[in-house]
């Protein structure tokens, strides 16, 4: 019982940092500012890992690499923690599963997210301070789909397709993952 109490904290703490390194990166890679109060949060909660990262490896800087190396660091300890929690014995196949699908989940739940984040802005207050952030994140998956889904009735339907095609995902990729 105490193992898994100590692996659902593990698990919460790793996807914190985890998925806000990869937000970092991603609002890099995607030439996002934030607002002050969300970028001091991301900088502060992730600048331990980040600066001395910049400094260890050549061009981390440049695209923010450092920030993703940091979330593939993380879900490689907290695979390497779990391993450990859940058998006795470290098993490199098991660690390089675990953090794959940790990074994955990551991914597709930090997306979901961002989708879900923008539909309510949308319904709510499209005019809210967060929204052009919001959208500016979501841009690159939601375009191509913008571009073959037209909107119907007013009704922009590429999110509900964006979520179709995320949970198709998330029921093969892992299952590939395992298969590797």
């Amino acid at each position: 019982m105490l193992a898994g109490v100590l692996q659902m904290i593990i698990d919460i703490a790793a996807a914190l940092f985890g998925g806000v390194m990869l937000l970092r990166f991603w609002m890099q890679a995607v030439r996002v500012r934030p607002p002050m109060q969300i970028g001091n949060f991301i900088f502060t909660l992730t600048n331990w890992l980040v600066l001395p990262l910049r400094r260890a490896i050549p061009g981390a800087g440049e695209h923010d690499w450092a920030s993703l190396t940091g979330s593939i660091l993380i879900a490689i300890v907290a695979a390497v923690i779990k391993t450990v929690l859940l058998i006795p014995v470290f098993v490199v196949k098991i660690v390089v599963i675990l953090t794959l699908l940790t990074l994955f989940n990551w991914v597709t739940y930090g997306i979901m997210g961002l989708l879900i984040l923008e539909v309510i802005f949308s319904w709510v207050n499209p005019h809210a301070p967060l929204a052009p952030l919001v959208g500016a994140l979501n841009r690159p998956f939601l375009a191509p789909l913008r571009k073959v889904i037209p909107p119907i009735g007013g009704l922009d339907l590429s999110v509900l397709v964006a979520f179709i095609i995320l949970n198709i995902a998330g029921r093969f990729i892992p299952e590939l993952i395992f298969r590797i």
